[in-house]
């Protein structure tokens, strides 16, 4: 342990020497235009140039990856980031950045290590999306692709984890024409495993509360939970459609229903979630859009609580559809989780259990698109949320 501890200090150390340094050779590179520096005009952005933007994005997302493969980030040596000199780098800022991300993501390791879970290996790749140039700024939207294949620790867990999320990252040139990456922005909900910034999220309708708005308890997220075995052939409801549904549609949507990604807050997580659930048997109850108490969606209209986080689960509520669980570990395939990040009262984010293993439940959702993370990833990523779980 020791040793291990030693070698990420060292780590440390050298990256923030090397920003150290970077920092010292910037500021003797600032543009002194009255001692006529040389200026080249606005640079251009051709096809070598984006292709090192995307190489660049890479190997910073590969970077978070790994620090969350067990044994890997500390017997790897120096990030992949390192290896980037000349006309695109990164900024002294955004180094510092990155090992503060490492950092953040090494501890989340230990975390669900001592939760049970382990990472044997990761995979992640990066496509460039869109390049767009104005001045000596260029902001670059990428798409991650990213699996986590999970270690039989436990014995009977999925295969793996993974995800796609969305990215625009910001590269400055300067006066000499190389660009530094200067920003990096998730622009769905940032909700991936190997992301440390807080959700920016919404509620997808603005919800309005009444005295006689159904109010949920919040669950437990102590491990393991109290026994509340589900009867998965009870109630008329096909448990495993939902969660083959879910599977199905975790990145490829389903063209039958509108797609509510990346256009406006709140996301797409609540109509997927209700889409898995009509595929299991839950029927539509026509009505006023508004009125919380109808459920129903299709590719023309939906109701507040087919889409809204809140909405539906005073819908789930109020319906008898769902009963509150005590404990978030209590819940098994076709279950709800809700997920309130700043314990404001509003709940943010909404995911259905598509499998368990030995009392662990593993979602899936949208926004960002995620499927078979355990309830143990989200609770080590998100420890302060408030959570709220639904048996279907």
């Amino acid at each position: 342990m020791k040793s291990r501890k030693l070698s990420r200090t060292r780590r440390r150390a050298a990256i923030l020497g090397a920003a150290a340094t970077s920092v010292v050779a910037g500021v003797a590179l600032l543009p002194n235009w009255s001692a006529g520096a040389a200026v080249v005009d606005d640079p251009k952005v051709d096809a070598r140039t984006k292709a090192t933007f995307q190489r660049l994005a890479d190997a910073v997302f590969t970077d978070r990856t790994e620090a969350l493969v067990d044994g890997k980030q500390d017997n790897r040596g120096k990030p992949l980031t390192d290896g980037f000199s000349g006309d695109v780098t990164l900024s002294s800022k955004q180094n510092r950045t990155e090992d503060a991300t490492l950092s953040s993501l090494d501890q989340r390791k230990e975390r669900l290590a001592k939760l049970g879970e382990k990472y044997s290996k990761g995979s992640t790749a990066v496509t460039l999306d869109a390049t767009n140039v104005k001045g000596r700024k260029a902001k670059v939207a990428v798409t991650e692709t990213t699996t986590l294949t999970y270690e039989k620790v436990r014995g009977d867990e999925p295969k793996a984890t993974g995800f796609q999320a969305h990215h625009e990252l910001t590269f400055t040139a300067d006066r000499h024409g190389n660009w530094q990456l200067t920003g990096i922005r998730d622009t769905d909900e940032g909700l991936a495993v190997n992301q440390t910034a807080r959700p920016s999220v919404a509620p997808m309708v603005a919800a309005t509360t009444t005295s006689t708005t159904p109010s949920a308890p919040k669950a437990s997220t102590s491990y393991p939970g109290p026994a509340n075995a589900k009867n998965l052939t009870a109630g008329g409801l096909d448990y495993k459609a939902m969660a083959t549904y879910a599977k199905q549609y975790w990145s490829n949507y389903n063209t039958a229903y509108p797609d509510f990604n990346g256009q406006g807050a709140g996301g797409d997580c609540t109509n997927f979630v209700s889409q898995a659930l009509k595929a299991g048997g839950w029927k539509h109850v026509p009505g006023y859009v508004y009125d919380y108490t109808r459920w129903f969606g299709n590719a023309d209209i939906q109701s507040h609580s087919f889409i809204g986080v809140n909405e539906w689960s005073w819908f789930a509520q109020n319906s008898q559809r769902t009963t509150s669980l005590a404990n978030v570990y209590q819940m098994d395939v076709g279950d709800v989780l809700q997920v309130d990040f700043d314990k404001d009262g509003s709940k943010d984010h909404t995911m259905i259990v598509t499998s368990r293993s030995r009392g662990v439940p593993y979602l899936t959702y949208h926004s960002t698109n995620t499927y078979s993370r355990s309830v143990a990833s989200i609770i080590a990523s998100y420890p302060t949320a408030a959570y709220y779980a639904y048996r279907t």
